[in-house]
């Protein structure tokens, strides 16, 4: 059977140290739902974090 990951959104946001927490919370609590969130850094600025939804 093949998984298919969907991008629902994507938004750019100012890092902050504790943005992972908030990742981390979503994932636990709607991977039910079928959901996903990811956090990583902007490639072109450090400071610029992305932060996408996706539907499992």
């Amino acid at each position: 059977m093949e998984s298919k990951i969907e991008v629902l959104a994507t938004v750019k946001i100012q890092h902050s140290d504790d943005l992972y927490k908030i990742v981390d919370c979503l994932n636990r609590t709607l991977k039910r739902d079928n959901l996903m969130f990811g956090l990583a850094l902007d490639e072109n600025d450090k400071r610029q974090a992305v932060f996408t939804i996706y539907r499992t």
